[in-house]
């Protein structure tokens, strides 16, 4: 017999959609780049031996959140849904529904974060601040030297203002601001009024990690030139905080949080460049990981290094501090100092590198000596890929 007094459940509409944005990763190259006609996804790079994404993805599905919307090139889609499918991927995140979806846009002409958000919008729900964006504070680890290959810092602080007391940013600098005036930052008095104990700091860096209210879509769809999260949407809306007119032109009285994770909290990095990426695998490495079913051969030493699953390592080998990933191989007597190896590279026998970084299906000739400027192209192709990642114009 049913009970028909008892409550029924009520529906929960569900709080928090985590948006992935897994690009081409030009910033990568040429470890992102095609190998014959199979992509390299910047999403599956590995770090410490797992995959980039794996990251993300283990700090949402410990975050409670159930739901991940992942945007990934429709050329990708095919090895990162067979990777996330598989068992490959931490315990395959079954707690997580991954919603996977593609967006039509070539590695050269690659659609920057606002545009990608406007034509993937949900319907989500939130509480607080109508978005709160998350800084962390970055010191290099002792074993890697920030300029040791010429590239320069892993990470580019950005000069930013928040108050402390109400954890709200302010201000965030812009590279339109930069470029009208580079010795000088420009703060309206109504934004100093309103928080006389506003602190400035330019040692912070941007997670792009960013919690928002659906009203911050709603307004990003009224932005339609804006192209960078970073470098456009929030220094405006930091400006709509405070600025009278906007306020009134767009009918709304926001607040944007802010989050700051110091360093003696734990170590962060973005991975946003070579030496990121570099820095990165030397963290999560004591001293050598070696991936499942590689070989490593007698009289060979590894010191300091990241080496992937199925490689091959010959006799006699000498390898310090590199990353090489899957399906590489090493010749013997081969000496390897600094490098970071794209998948399937061949390293021939007595070669030396030093400081270099292959694309994947590279080969290295017998006896061949290469560094420290990275190898060409082995099909002839340009690629101009070190170097920092180019900054989105503030249209204003």
């Amino acid at each position: 017999m049913m009970n028909f007094d008892v409550t029924p459940v009520e529906v929960v509409t569900r709080e928090f959609v985590a948006v992935i944005l897994a690009g081409f990763g030009n910033e990568l190259l040429p470890l992102t780049g095609e190998h014959g006609d199979e992509p390299c996804p910047k999403a599956l790079l590995p770090i410490s031996n797992k995959a980039m994404l794996d990251y993300p993805l283990s700090w949402v599905e410990q975050s409670g959140i159930k739901d991940v919307l992942l945007i990934c090139p429709s050329s990708h889609r095919s090895a990162i849904s067979h990777y996330i499918h598989s068992q490959s991927s931490s315990a395959s995140f079954s707690s997580v529904h991954i919603d996977l979806q593609t967006f039509d846009e070539s590695q050269e002409l690659s659609a920057g974060t606002c545009s990608l958000l406007n034509k993937f919008r949900t319907d989500t729900m939130s509480d607080g601040s109508i978005v709160t964006s998350c800084w962390y504070e970055h010191k290099s680890d002792k074993q890697a030297t920030q300029d040791e290959w010429g590239w320069g810092s892993p990470a580019k602080p950005t000069p930013i203002v928040w108050d402390h007391l109400s954890g709200t940013l302010l201000y965030v600098d812009s590279p339109y601001e930069t470029d009208k005036n580079r010795h000088e930052l420009e703060l309206r008095m109504t934004l100093l009024s309103r928080y006389p104990q506003a602190k400035l700091s330019s040692m912070l860096l941007d997670s792009h990690v960013y919690v928002c209210k659906r009203a911050v879509l709603d307004l990003l769809a009224r932005k339609t030139r804006f192209d960078s999260l970073r470098d456009d949407f929030f220094p405006w809306l930091c400006k709509l905080q405070y600025q009278s007119t906007k306020q009134e032109k767009y009918a709304t009285s926001i607040r944007i949080g802010i989050i700051i994770h110091r360093a003696d909290d734990g170590f962060a990095i973005r991975v946003n460049n070579l030496p990121a990426y570099l820095e990165a695998n030397r963290h999560f490495v004591a001293d050598t990981s070696i991936g499942d079913f590689t070989r490593v051969e007698e009289k060979s030493t590894i010191k300091n290094s990241t080496i992937g699953k199925h490689c091959v390592i010959g006799k006699m080998v000498k390898i310090v501090g590199c990353v090489l990933l899957d399906h590489c191989v090493i010749s013997d007597g081969a000496k390897l100092d600094g490098c970071i190896l794209g998948n399937s590279t061949t390293v021939g026998t007595k070669a030396e590198l030093v400081k270099c970084v292959t694309q994947a299906g590279y080969e290295v000739k017998d006896n061949e000596s290469t560094g420290p400027a990275q190898p060409e192209d082995s099909e002839g192709d340009d690629e101009d890929s070190i170097g920092e990642e180019e900054s989105d114009e503030d249209e204003d």
